[in-house]
């Protein structure tokens, strides 16, 4: 006879789940097969004298194992699953499709861009910092908006409960909200430009945008085709990091385009973490892609390809920082502060590598991967914070440092 934290009406538990779990999965798959009016018979050999039942009314039992049959049946016809997944309560939800982590792709691009820019001038314009935050976060909403109402036309989203537009009830609700932030913010970066003098920068910022709408909107869609992360290492690196240095360097002196091989490294390394964030945001979702078309990077190379071109992106981006060191292009501040995120690289490359293979996984893992790009946004945020440091570090503190000039 089983212990009463097994119940399991003679079903063996599978080893690798919890107590509570075994005994939901178990007790499932006994009321899956046991019709409900046989509960009678099934509480009887709990009632023996000193049986784990005894003491307990017979009629209130059969009560108890009808409500949890039935409910048992429920989730088993609805799709639930052991690790309740469909009890994830709306704010968890909506905190969810918030995606507040992945505004760091808004903050980090402009705020290295403005360290290179005084480390350039020695001037910060704090009026045109914040209004370029204000808009790049707009824009970026409207990214995220989009995505998930395109999505929801394909079917991506169809089971995807944190999802704008399965929260809101609406498409046309989400997919209104998603334009008027476009277009708060194209106008603010616009007067930010237009004020500044650059039109280059706009141009740029232009650019960076196109990148985001041929990204994911009909009728290109090329996300679906699996060249979402070239766009977004275009779109966040070189065309938005070195915007906002153009934007945020101007000064009453004359007007002119400089592009120094400072700014070049840095939009490159932020371009490099940001298309990390993409690339690792497949790996939970490589069998919802296969399901609508869409071919993404790891749907075309697996995830355990995949998880070990992250290996591979991870070296590359401090071999990368090694070499912009030793070549002036990046000031000593910025490769030693860079340098303390190595343990954080090393943790993504690790995750990744123990959770990829979702199939080989339980059912209680399966969800864990879903942090990989969390981890690579960890990493993103703490790189770009080291590189702004370690600009600001070599203009106030290792006054020798002079950006080396590529053009102008």
């Amino acid at each position: 006879m089983q212990s009463h934290a097994g119940l399991s009406f003679g079903f063996a538990p599978n080893a690798t789940c919890t107590p509570p779990v075994r005994e939901w999965a178990t007790q499932s798959r006994a009321c899956m097969d046991v019709p409900v009016s046989n509960a009678s018979r099934i509480s009887s050999d709990f009632h023996g004298k000193g049986g784990i039942m005894s003491g307990i009314h017979e009629k209130q039992y059969k009560i108890r194992s009808q409500r949890f049959c039935q409910q048992a049946l429920n989730e088993s016809t609805s799709g639930g699953s052991v690790n309740r997944k469909d009890d994830v309560s709306r704010g968890a939800l909506i905190w969810r499709a918030i995606k507040l982590p992945i505004y760091s792709v808004a903050l980090v691009p402009l705020t290295v861009g403005a360290a290179a820019a005084y480390l350039q001038t020695g001037v910060f314009s704090a009026k045109r910092y914040f209004t370029l935050l204000i808009s790049s976060v707009l824009i970026i909403t409207w990214l995220n908006l989009s995505n998930d109402v395109y999505d929801f036309d394909t079917g991506a989203d169809k089971n995807k409960k944190e999802s704008v537009v399965n929260l809101l009830g609406s498409r046309s609700g989400a997919f209104i909200a998603a334009y008027n932030c476009l277009i708060v913010g194209f106008v603010g970066v616009t007067w930010t430009s237009v004020s500044s003098g650059s039109i280059r920068a706009n141009l740029l910022l232009t650019w960076a945008i196109i990148c985001g709408y041929i990204y994911q909107c009909p009728p290109f869609r090329l996300s679906y085709q699996g060249l979402g992360e070239p766009l977004c290492f275009a779109a966040f690196g070189p065309f938005a990091s070195t915007a906002f240095y153009l934007l945020l360097r101007m000064t009453s002196g004359p007007h002119y385009f400089q592009l120094t091989a400072t700014v070049l490294s840095v939009s490159l390394l932020i371009g490099f973490t940001t298309t990390l964030i993409l690339f690792c945001s497949h790996f939970h979702q490589v069998e919802e892609d296969k399901a609508v078309g869409k071919i993404s990077p790891l749907v075309r190379l697996g995830t355990k390809r995949g998880a070990i071109l992250v290996k591979v992106a991870i070296v590359t981006l401090y071999s990368l920082l090694v070499a912009f060191g030793i070549s002036g292009a990046l000031p000593v501040t910025c490769i030693l502060l860079s340098a303390l995120t190595l343990p954080m690289g090393i943790k993504v490359v690790r995750f990744v590598e123990e959770n990829h293979n979702v199939r080989a996984l339980n059912l209680l893992d399966k969800g864990r991967i879903f942090m990989a790009k969390y981890y690579c946004v960890r990493l993103h945020a703490l790189l770009g914070a080291a590189l702004t440091a370690g600009l600001v570090l070599a203009r106030t503190v290792t006054t020798g440092y002079v950006p080396k000039p590529i053009f102008s």
